[in-house]
């Protein structure tokens, strides 16, 4: 344990001695590598919670981690982006599909994955998931696999088949294949304090929009109290890595979005959350 303090300490020294380093050149507008990425950067996006990053919003979600086609459709028009959660669920890939065919074209289903394998990724896609989260993204390496397998070539290594993701968003109005590369939302979530050490080689990753810090697993896995300033270094240093490289960056708790009396100073720059408002005050009744 004493250890890991020490190399946790040395690891936050390091940290800031490389923050005062940076040029102020690298403090650009966030998210600038996302919009430069895109291949028709003219048009707006049908995935309108990237959109809305891209214009300088923050997001925020409702999770659903049960079939029940009628509760999605009540809720996926009021929320940023729908989070349908099968990390930490039974659900099956039938049962977010059936969800996401219920009402074809509404709101913004994504995925928590349960892992970074072509064949989640592939499965979360094809059903017509417009963006994907990775969970415990550690290493550069990862996020390529998790970057490359969300979109078509050229940009990526998506694998065309038959599915139901083009008739899910043929309303639209685009062209499905065309378009959904710049739909796409690839988000790397940050959990343990190995990902918070590559965080910027992980947001360097050409297809990755996102690092998403994680309030609960940052702790769980590093055994730190949120209230130490080690543990809160390690968001500086994924809020930092993410900015550095042009990409957004966000946090699992919705109160990083909080700019009260108590909230905190830098919460313009976090802009993805787990939970939080609707968009226009509705307030589903849990199921």
């Amino acid at each position: 344990m004493q250890g890991r303090k020490v190399a946790l300490a040395g690891a936050f020294a390091t940290f800031l001695v490389l923050t005062a380093a940076w040029p102020a050149s690298a403090q650009r507008e966030q998210g600038w590598a996302v919009r430069e990425s895109l291949t028709n950067p003219d048009v707006p996006l049908y995935n309108t919670a990237k959109q809305k990053l891209l214009d300088g919003g923050q997001v925020f979600t409702y999770t659903i981690a049960r079939l029940d086609t009628e509760f999605y459709c009540e809720v996926a028009p009021h929320y940023d982006f729908i989070f349908f959660e099968m990390q930490h669920s039974t659900m099956s890939w039938a049962d977010v599909e059936a969800m996401i065919a219920a009402c074809p074209g509404v709101g913004v289903p994504m995925v928590r994955l349960p892992d970074v394998l072509e064949g989640s990724i592939q499965k979360a896609t094809d059903i017509g998931a417009l963006g994907v989260i990775g969970p415990t993204i550690n290493t550069a390496e990862q996020a390529m696999a998790l970057a490359d397998l969300a979109r078509f070539p050229p940009e990526g290594r998506r694998s065309a088949g038959l599915s139901q993701a083009a008739r899910v968003w043929r309303g639209t109005g685009q062209n499905y294949r065309q378009t959904i590369n710049d739909n796409m939302l690839v988000v790397a979530q940050i959990e343990t304090p190995i990902g918070v050490e590559n965080a910027y080689h992980i947001a360097r990753v050409s297809g990755i929009d996102v690092l998403w810090a994680s309030n609960g697993d940052l702790g769980n896995f590093s055994g730190l109290s949120p209230t130490s300033p080690e543990w809160h270094a390690m968001f500086d240093k994924v809020k930092e890595g993410a900015l550095r490289a042009g990409k957004f960056v966000g946090s699992t708790s919705a109160a990083y979005a909080n700019t009260g009396p108590n909230g905190r100073p830098d919460a313009a720059d976090w802009r993805f959350f787990y939970g939080g408002p609707s968009m226009d005050g509705f307030q589903p009744q849990r199921r």
